[in-house]
C-alpha cells in the first residue's frame, strides 16, 4: 500500500482517499486522478460507504498542483493533445467531487494549489489548519486558474476572486475561509482524532464550526484596495488603477502582475466573470477547458513551465506584454469548445 500514489480503501463507515507522493508534494498525475474517479464511482451506491474522507501524507502539502512536467515535455515534442486529454478527464473528476451525493470531507494541510484545489476545494466540508497555504498560481506558468477554480474565485466576496486569480497570491486558513476556499479551521493536532470520529460515525457534526486560527488574514483589511483596483473592465484598466493608487499594496500587486503572463491574466479575468454569470461547476470547467485545450500549442504554457519548473530561471519570455496584448489572441483562446472535445460529465 505504501507504494500507491493514491491510497484508496474503506474504513468503518467511510471511503478513504489519501495522496501518497510526499516527496513530490503530492502532485496530482493522471493515474491519481483516475483512482479518485474510480473510487467515487464504486462508492456511490455502496451502502458500506456513508462518507468520504480525503487527506494526504506528509506535513508539507495536501497537493501542490498537477504534475505538469510530462505535459511540458510532450508539448515540446509536438504532442498538443495528450495534455488536453488529461485535463478533460481531470475536470470530469472535479465535477464528480462537487456533485457527489454523499458527504465528502477534505483535510488540507500545507500547500494546496491548482490541482489540489480541484480535489479538496469543491467538497462538502473543507478543513484547513495553521500550515495551510492555498493558491491558484496558474497565471505565473502561462495557464489559467482551472479545475473549477474559477467557480471558487467567482464566488469569493467582491473582487477578491479577480485579485487571487490574477496574482496567484497565497492565503492561509483565515483567508481561505473568508474567500470561500474552505469551511472549517481546526488545529492540525486534532485532525487524526477528527478523521477517526468521521470514520466511526459518518457524522459531519463531529467537526466543530466557527473556530478561527490565531493568525489573522489579510484579505479583509485589503478589501477596499482590492475593490478599487480589480473592478476594472480589463487587465489594462486594473493595471492603470494600481499605477495611480500610490500604496504599498498597489506596488506589490503591480510587481506580481508584471511577472505573470498577460495573455493568461486577461483570459483568467474573463473566465472568472463568465463563471460568475453562470456559477455552477460544469459551466466553470467547460469555460476553463476552452483555454486549457489550446494552452499547450497557443498560449504561454510551455514557456511558463520551462521558466518556473524545468530550467527554474524564473525569467519567462511571454508572447505579449501588458501593452502589446492583442484582443484577437485572447478571444481565440476562449472560443467555444470544438465538436468532439466536450467534457464527458457523468449522467
Amino acid at each position: 500500500m505504501s507504494e500507491e500514489t493514491m491510497i484508496v480503501r474503506k474504513e468503518g463507515r467511510a471511503g478513504r482517499l489519501t495522496f501518497n507522493r510526499e516527496k513530490a508534494l503530492n502532485a496530482l498525475d493522471f493515474d491519481m486522478a483516475m483512482a479518485i474517479e474510480r473510487a467515487l464511482v464504486a462508492w456511490r451506491d455502496d451502502p458500506e460507504v456513508e462518507i468520504v474522507v480525503i487527506d494526504a501524507v506528509g506535513p508539507r502539502a495536501f497537493c501542490a498542483g498537477g504534475d505538469i512536467a510530462k505535459i511540458y515535455h510532450q508539448g515540446r515534442a509536438g504532442d498538443f493533445t495528450t495534455g488536453p486529454k488529461f485535463w478533460r478527464d481531470e475536470y470530469r473528476m472535479n465535477a464528480d467531487l462537487a456533485e457527489y451525493p454523499k458527504p465528502i470531507v477534505s483535510f488540507m494541510q500545507g500547500f494546496v494549489m491548482g490541482g489540489g484545489v480541484g480535489v479538496g476545494g469543491h467538497v462538502t466540508c473543507r478543513v484547513v489548519g495553521d500550515t495551510t497555504q492555498i493558491a491558484m498560481p496558474e497565471c505565473g506558468i502561462g495557464l489559467i486558474p482551472d479545475v473549477g477554480g474559477t467557480l471558487l474565485l467567482a464566488r469569493a466576496p467582491g473582487r477578491v476572486g479577480e485579485y487571487l486569480g490574477l496574482t496567484g497570491a497565497r492565503i492561509g486558513a483565515a483567508d481561505a475561509i473568508y474567500a470561500g476556499f474552505a469551511d472549517v479551521y481546526a488545529p492540525e493536532a486534532e485532525w487524526e482524532a477528527l478523521k477517526a470520529r468521521l470514520v466511526e460515525t459518518a457524522d459531519l457534526g463531529v467537526i466543530a464550526r466557527g473556530r478561527m486560527p490565531e493568525a489573522k488574514g489579510f484579505l479583509a483589511d485589503r478589501r477596499p484596495q482590492i475593490e478599487a483596483a480589480f473592478g476594472g473592465a480589463n487587465l489594462r484598466e486594473i493595471v492603470a488603477s494600481l499605477e495611480t493608487a500610490g500604496t504599498v499594496f498597489a506596488a506589490e500587486t503591480l510587481a506580481t502582475i508584471r511577472r505573470n503572463s498577460a495573455l493568461s491574466m486577461e483570459a483568467a479575468l474573463r473566465l472568472v466573470r463568465m463563471t460568475r454569470a453562470t456559477p455552477d461547476i460544469r459551466s466553470a470547467l467547460e469555460n476553463e477547458f476552452r483555454f486549457t485545450l489550446r494552452a499547450v500549442e497557443h498560449a504561454d504554457f510551455l514557456e511558463g513551465v520551462r521558466a518556473q519548473i524545468i530550467d527554474k530561471d524564473r525569467k519567462p519570455v511571454w508572447k505579449y506584454s501588458l501593452e502589446t496584448l492583442p484582443e484577437a489572441a485572447v478571444a481565440a483562446l476562449l472560443e467555444p469548445l470544438p465538436k468532439g472535445w466536450e467534457i464527458p460529465f457523468a449522467a
